[in-house]
């Protein structure tokens, strides 16, 4: 028997024990109505690879019905009374449990994508585990002795419980267990241009017939159709435009970089469904570089999630109140047994596949934006990391950080983002969409020239001194680099439209000693959240205060805080300063009310940002950089990544997020000369420096109207 045979063999058994379990009365009462659920989700997901594996096409509508009945559970509507929901699952089946199964119920969830791409082994692998989880709570009810502690009242009997322990060890080893080849998987996904799930989708469907979409597995809702469809309307020489832009910024980084884009094989792909259209040119585009592409779905199981983030390709999903209640799931399993086994797994996967790994070119992004604004509910009843967990993590990512830089070392590579606006975003949608396109595109060489009209302010600078306006408290001192040659260096990198699309900034990475104030914005988006009053205070480079007003409770506020733009340290760097000169965009911006809803990626261009964690160059600091101009930027460390000389484990966080101060909150910019004189580089958030005056056009069409 070969392999295959013994996976299906392993699959068939545990759907028949599946079946049985929907009809078992074999489990306490308050715990029957969970393991019938789960098992009719497991039966249904069974059908549906059925389904899959006769070929039977589908008509649209039972597309969608399909659709609706695999992730209907989770939605939105429904969320309250799913065992998804830790707080339901926790008033359900109590708090050990309710967490517990709850993990296990969001797993499982995970075979949907396993179906559609016919990875069996997988879907058995899963439902064994839910197997032996359902076996612990049939032989407590069976012995008819509560184990010590665990028998409780239930109703007029007493039900007889396995100890928590009991199923959390369960859960371990189904974790650790299969980490080898969970992560394997994972690592050979972004590397490996053999697996062609996304790929031969896209490059082979009719993508004027919209079926097309629910083929990749994900939740579709109105968004990723509406997106399609737009795209599908639009000129060939427009779409063509965006694959362009999009895959020339790639091509150019390696340019810009100095580096060999010949010696490299593939690219990775991310993007969120419905730009297939788009997506479809721009493989055409990367082959025609000698580059293949790669598709990786974002992660679905816990063990290959990064806090929430999602890293591939995917639809904006069914609840981000789900995936935020699972966010920290690892909590349930994390100790450094698990994190020193998966390090393991992971180095051997990339020496497995080292040959592929040299071949990686980087990645290539199609961020969106637009999407409603998420406030995120913090439910006691999720799991949380503690301090020794939150330590462990970061570890992790440190170790992980140095595995793949060892087979893909960052000077050898480079990346391009570039975003556009979903449905979402309002009834201007296809006003905005082409407006955007507009912005990608902007006059390459004219911001290289006004951008180095304000480099060559700062670069006379010791420090500089940043001011909100009306409203704004920000009152900040960024300390910069002392230039040993001006005529061949530079403290700042003149941005153009390559790697960071679109045009629109000069940065630098600040010295931290005597770097120190307050950063204050009153409404930004970072990632999928919207904060509130953000205050970030600075001594010495570091973040020493932090806080939000995004909840009545000013501890929430610091969770939010830390979560997300600190990543769980208790201080970060901070790693770049940078002014942002693309007006165009803020004009786009403020014209059609959409400011609080751009993406980082084109609000960093609109206003000085600041961010906090590694610098734009870790990993690859000692690796020149040059401006247009010739000059080399030589502000590429600072006082904690110049600590990989002599202790690796301080110098990195893993982590870069920017946040930016809007131009309408923006007072002044001023460089300030080693003996106290003063350069104007913004005066009341206009630009002051001779030979970027065309910058304050928009900044001025925006104050007039």
């Amino acid at each position: 028997m070969d392999n295959m045979e013994i996976v299906r063999e392993r699959y068939e058994l545990s759907m028949e024990r599946i079946r049985e379990i929907r009809e078992e009365e074999a489990v306490a009462s308050s715990f029957a109505d969970y393991f019938r659920k789960t098992a009719d989700f497991l039966l249904m997901v069974g059908e549906v690879y059925r389904e899959l594996q006769s070929g039977r096409e589908l008509t649209m509508k039972e597309c969608e019905e399909r659709n609706e009945r695999l992730y209907e559970d989770i939605l939105p509507k429904n969320y309250g009374h799913s065992y998804g929901n830790p707080a339901w699952a926790e008033r359900q089946l109590g708090r050990e449990y309710g967490q517990l199964l709850s993990f296990l119920y969001g797993e499982l969830r995970g075979e949907i994508v396993c179906a559609f791409e016919n990875r069996l082994e997988d879907m058995a692998i899963m439902q064994e585990t839910f197997i032996e989880v359902y076996n612990l709570f049939t032989m407590a009810a069976a012995d008819g002795a509560a184990l010590p502690g665990e028998g409780k009242e239930d109703g007029a009997e007493t039900a007889y419980l396995p100890l928590a322990e009991q199923v959390k060890r369960v859960l371990y080893w189904y974790v650790s267990d299969y980490c080898d080849k969970m992560e394997e998987y994972r690592v050979r996904e972004a590397l490996d241009p053999s697996l062609t799930f996304a790929k031969d989708i896209i490059m082979n469907s009719d993508l004027s017939d919209l079926r097309y979409l629910y083929r990749f597995g994900e939740y579709i809702s109105d968004g990723e159709r509406k997106t399609a469809a737009y795209l599908n309307s639009l000129p060939e020489e427009t779409v063509r435009l965006m694959a362009d832009t999009y895959t020339e910024g790639f091509r150019k980084g390696f340019e810009v970089m100095r580096r060999d884009l010949s010696a490299k094989g593939t690219v990775m792909i991310r993007y969120e469904l419905g730009f297939e259209r788009m997506i479809r040119m721009a493989v055409q585009n990367f082959r025609a570089m000698g580059l293949e592409p790669l598709f990786c779905r974002a992660a679905v199981r816990s063990v290959n999630k990064m806090d929430g983030r999602k890293a591939g390709y995917f639809s904006a999903g069914p609840n981000r109140q789900y995936e935020y209640d699972h966010r920290y799931d690892s909590a349930l399993y994390l100790d450094k047994a698990f994190k020193d086994r998966k390090t393991a797994v992971t180095r051997k996967a990339y020496e497995k596949y080292k040959k592929e790994a040299a071949a990686y070119a980087g990645p290539a992004v199609v961020e969106t934006f637009g999407q409603a604004g998420f406030e995120p509910v913090n439910k006691k009843e999720s799991p949380a990391l503690s301090e020794k967990q939150e330590k462990l993590l970061r570890e992790a990512a440190g170790e992980r950080e140095k595995i793949v830089r060892k087979y893909i070392p960052g000077d050898e590579t480079s990346f391009t983002i570039i975003s556009f606006p979903v449905p979402e975003i309002g009834e201007r949608y296809e006003e905005i969409f082409l407006e955007i396109i507009r912005i990608n595109t902007l006059d390459y060489e004219e911001y290289k020239q006004m951008q180095q009209a304000i480099i060559d302010v700062l670069d006379q600078a010791a420090c500089v001194r940043i001011k909100g306006g009306e409203g704004n408290d920000t009152d900040l001192q960024v300390v910069l680099h002392p230039l040993k040659d001006r005529e061949k260096e530079t403290n700042f990198e003149n941005c153009v439209a390559d790697v960071n699309i679109p045009v629109g900034e000069v940065f630098t990475s600040p010295v931290l000693a005597g770097t120190e104030g307050l950063l204050h914005v009153k409404n930004v988006y970072i990632g999928d959240f919207q904060f509130r009053d953000l205050r970030l205070r600075f001594k010495d480079g570091m973040v020493r205060e932090y806080s939000c007003g995004n909840f009545s409770d000013e501890e929430e506020g610091k969770k939010l805080v830390k979560q997300v733009i600190l990543k769980n340290h208790d201080t970060l760097p901070m790693g770049e300063f940078a002014v942002g000169t693309n007006t165009t965009a803020y004009r786009t911006a403020e014209e059609f009310g959409i400011t609080e809803k751009l993406p980082i990626l084109i609000a960093e261009k609109m206003g000085p940002h600041f961010a906090v964690g590694d610098t734009c160059y870790s990993w690859a600091e000692d690796s020149p950089v040059y401006n247009p101009n010739g000059k080399e930027m030589v502000a590429r460390d600072n006082e904690c990544s110049v600590l990989r000389k002599t202790d690796l484990s301080k110098a990195y966080f893993n982590c870069h997020t920017d946040i930016t101060i809007p131009y309408k909150e923006l007072g002044d910019i001023t460089a300030v000369r080693e003996d106290g004189t003063e350069l104007p580089v913004i005066r009341n958030g206009r630009f002051a420096a001779a030979g970027a005056e065309k910058l304050n056009e928009p900044i001025d069409f925006v104050g007039k109207n």
